[in-house]
């Protein structure tokens, strides 16, 4: 059994809107990751499942290896379908927000859902949501939006009638938005639903392959590049940064999600419990923040780019150069309150 972690009148609440509305938009965050295709995916089978008319909006493209998953074929990307978009989000009688805790941080749509006339529910594991919609179900503690869409669906009562579909697609978003099961994820109780997900008959070790199997020739060629060529380590504060412009990406021919997990492979430099990867997009540049032990990325990236997170795994971004970025991270590493932890080598590999 697995802990009742989300409110009875929370579950009440969503029960009640469900039982009301069956017109529905499901929207997650900007530059979608596994945990943004995977918890959309999941509660949109289950969803259809129960006879409902569903939609997914994102805001932008998402990474090839993530397309494979049951239904990836019928999101609609804002970008390419704007004027469509916009009249589904004000059709909609529920719209489900997932995997964001504040409106900009589904870009261009944050302002549609703010002004949609339909009601909302949060669903999402960041920390400090604002306060924007009917229903927030907000537990930072809990490793994914993804478990706590099956968290959601069990409290329902709807486990026996959880698709193979559902399942696969929430099991893709709880193991992207751990790595794999390797960190944020020491809870007994995510074993326990990966237990149960595979009594729905997903085959994890085809998702793990699907997802991380995937990449191009021109991804690994870049990827030793810029490990060879762009990674700075400062020894003193234990950190390492990697970071790429435009240009070197344009040159490998960089496909959305190319650099997926570029920030984490640092972390496996002995001493190494702050990594950061910097890489430029098209008109901002966008900073991904990983550490090991109780080094709090997620607070760096807030003082030092306005971003957020979590402990262990954060992001930002940052208008401006690439030379302006490196030197506010290189400012942000003498801070006494970062640079007094990063000196004292905190790494625990029993954590």
């Amino acid at each position: 059994m697995i802990s009742k972690i989300i409110a009875s009148q929370k579950i009440t609440e969503v029960e009640d809107l469900l039982d009301k509305y069956d017109k529905i938009v499901i929207i997650t965050h900007v530059s979608p990751d596994g945990d943004a295709i995977g918890s959309s995916l999941g509660l949109y089978h289950y969803l259809m499942g129960l006879g409902n008319d569903v939609n997914i909006i994102v805001p932008n493209s998402f990474p090839d290896f993530l397309k494979w998953i049951p239904g990836a074929k019928d999101i609609l990307n804002y970008e390419k379908h704007t004027d469509f978009a916009k009249k589904l989000i004000d059709q909609a009688e529920l719209i489900f927000c997932l995997d964001f805790n504040i409106p900009k941080r589904a870009l261009h749509l944050g302002s549609l859902i703010e002004e949609a006339k339909g009601k909302k529910i949060l669903v999402d594991h960041h920390p400090d949501p604002s306060d924007f919609c009917d229903v927030t179900i907000s537990y930072p503690e809990i490793s994914s939006t993804s478990e706590l869409i099956f968290r959601l669906i069990c409290r329902m009562g709807d486990f026996e009638i959880m698709s193979y579909e559902t399942a696969t697609a929430l099991y893709t978003g709880m193991m992207t938005d751990t790595g794999g099961f390797t960190y944020n994820s020491n809870n007994i109780e995510i074993y326990y639903i990966i237990g149960e997900l595979l009594k729905k008959g997903i085959n994890k070790d085809q998702i793990y392959s699907n997802v991380y199997h995937n990449y191009t020739e021109d991804r690994y060629r870049m990827l030793g590049y810029t490990l060879s060529e762009k990674m700075r380590i400062y020894h003193e504060y234990n950190t390492a940064l990697v970071w790429l412009t435009n240009e070197e990406q344009s040159k490998y021919n960089v496909k959305k999600g190319d650099t997926e997990g570029f920030a984490n492979l640092p972390l496996n430099i002995k001493g190494i419990i702050f990594a950061v990867f910097i890489r430029e997009d098209n008109d901002f540049i966008k900073i991904s923040f990983r550490s090991q032990g109780d080094f709090p990325s997620n607070k760096f990236a807030s003082q030092c780019y306005n971003g957020g997170g979590h402990l262990n795994a954060a992001g930002g971004e940052f208008y401006g150069t690439m030379e302006e970025a490196i030197a506010i991270f290189e400012k942000g590493l003498a801070m006494p309150e970062f640079s007094e932890l990063l000196k004292k080598n905190n790494k625990t590999l029993n954590n």
